[in-house]
């Protein structure tokens, strides 16, 4: 009988009593153990697998997801000026409509767009005895003024922010010292 040593250093020589299981025969065979390690690694790469397969499902959901947010993003802004045209296309349409009339439909076009306009945030720069800002001005011409230097005087065409980005600058005349 070959003797074999176990991880206690002792060697075993003599045989065990009948029914009574020794080491070896509790433990498995390396095919066993190579079959159990093999599933284990398919299982393993089988859930790594899934998870980059979902992993890649989300990123391509996100990427659908931000592309239609940015198609669609205008839509609500969008269907709050259908009314505004609406308006306009009506007031041209009319055949006999007086100049009050039609001056009384503008004023309610107006109030209409203004009402779009403060729902989306959107907001007049209308700087008249402000400070000249080239954040949110564009100087058109200088003017002599006994106002102090550098203050826009006079407002050529009003300039819009979208919350507090500049859409559009304000075209101002700017003050000068007289000569």
């Amino acid at each position: 009988m070959q003797e074999r040593e176990y991880g206690n250093g002792e060697a075993q020589g003599a045989p065990e009593p009948e029914g009574v299981e020794t080491r070896a025969e509790s433990m498995p065979s390396d095919r066993e153990l190579m079959r159990k390690l093999e599933l284990q690694v398919q299982e393993h790469h089988d859930a790594w697998l899934r998870a980059k397969a979902e992993a890649d499902n989300i990123r391509k959901r996100a990427q659908t997801d931000i592309a239609s947010a940015h198609k669609f993003a205008l839509e609500g802004f969008a269907s709050e000026l259908l009314p505004v045209r609406d308006a306009l296309e009506a007031a041209l349409a009319a055949d006999n409509s007086s100049l009050e009339s039609l001056r009384q439909g503008v004023e309610l076009t107006l109030k209409q767009i203004t009402g779009v306009f403060e729902k989306a945030a959107i907001g007049e720069v209308d700087p008249i005895g402000q400070r000249f800002d080239p954040h949110r001005h564009q100087a058109m011409t200088t003017v002599p003024s006994d106002e102090p230097p550098n203050m826009v005087v006079q407002v050529l065409q009003k300039g819009y922010v979208l919350h507090d980005r500049v859409l559009r600058p304000a075209l101002v005349a700017v003050s000068r010292a007289r000569d």
